[in-house]
C-alpha cells in the first residue's frame, strides 16, 4: 500500500520556520513587493485593529489617570481592554499572539504600579524590554550579526549570502544602528520622566515614541533594504559590455 501523503511530508527545519517567522515580523510584511506603500505600513502595524489594539489601552491609561488620579482604574481599564481585544480575536478565529502578548505586558505592568503605589512603576516594564532590545541589537552589532542582517537574510532566502556583499551588509549595519537609535531614543525620552514621577508626561510618551515612530522606522528601515538590494540585482543583471 502507498505510503499516504501525510506521511510523506517532512517537519519543516529550523531555517524554514525562524524564515516563516521572519516573514510575520513587521519588516516582512511592509515588503509584499517593490515599493512599500502606505496599505503595506498599515499591515505591518497590524493594520486598523492592530493600530487600535496598540494605541488604545496607553490612551486610556492617560485619560484616565490624568482626569481622575485614579491608579486601580487608570491600570485596570486598559487591561480590561486588552481582554476584550484578545476575546474578539478569538471569536473572528484571527490571529491572537499579539494581542496576548499585550495582555502580558499590561498585566505585569499594573502589578508593579498596584503593589508599589507609584503610577509611574505601569511604564517600568515596558522600560525594561527597551533596554533589553537595545541591547540586543547592540550585541548584535557587536558581534558583526546585525540582527536586521539576519531578519533581511531569511526573508530573502539567503541567510548569509549578505554578510559576503559589502554594499548589503553596510546599510544593513547602518539599518541596525537605526534601531538602536529608536530603543535609546525611548529610554533618553521616558528614564527621566519615570525618576521625575512625571506619569502623566511618561504615558503621553510612551504614545508618541511607540507605534508612530516603530511604523516610520519600519518603513525607512526597508526603503534602505529595498535600494542596496536593487541596485545589486541591476548589477548582476546588466550585461558585459563587449
Amino acid at each position: 500500500m502507498p505510503a499516504s501523503d501525510g506521511q510523506d511530508e517532512q517537519p519543516p527545519s529550523f531555517r524554514e520556520s525562524f524564515g516563516e517567522a521572519m516573514r510575520k515580523t513587521g519588516l516582512g510584511r511592509v515588503a509584499p513587493g517593490e515599493v512599500p506603500t502606505a496599505r503595506s505600513l498599515l499591515a505591518a502595524v497590524g493594520g486598523v485593529r492592530g493600530l487600535i489594539e496598540s494605541i488604545l489601552p496607553g490612551l486610556g491609561f492617560l485619560v484616565i489617570y490624568t482626569t481622575t488620579k485614579n491608579l486601580l482604574l487608570s491600570v485596570l481599564v486598559p487591561l480590561v481592554l486588552a481582554v476584550v481585544f484578545v476575546v474578539i480575536r478569538v471569536v473572528a478565529k484571527s490571529a491572537a499572539t499579539q494581542a496576548l502578548a499585550g495582555i502580558v505586558v499590561l498585566a505585569v505592568s499594573a502589578v508593579l504600579a498596584l503593589v508599589s503605589g507609584k503610577p509611574e512603576n505601569n511604564f517600568i516594564f515596558g522600560i525594561w524590554i527597551n533596554a533589553a532590545f537595545l541591547l540586543v541589537i547592540l550585541v548584535s552589532i557587536a558581534v558583526r550579526w546585525p540582527i536586521i542582517g539576519i531578519v533581511v537574510g531569511f526573508l530573502t532566502n539567503e541567510p548569509t549570502a549578505w554578510r559576503s556583499d559589502r554594499a548589503k551588509k553596510r546599510v544593513l549595519v547602518l539599518a541596525t544602528w537605526l534601531w538602536v537609535g529608536l530603543f535609546a531614543l525611548r529610554l533618553i525620552v521616558e528614564l527621566p520622566l519615570y525618576l521625575s514621577h512625571e506619569t502623566a508626561l511618561l504615558a503621553g510618551a510612551r504614545l508618541i515614541t511607540g507605534v508612530p515612530l516603530y511604523a516610520i522606522l519600519l518603513w525607512v528601515t526597508w526603503l534602505l533594504v529595498r535600494t542596496v538590494y536593487s541596485r545589486t540585482a541591476s548589477a548582476t543583471e546588466e550585461p558585459p559590455s563587449a
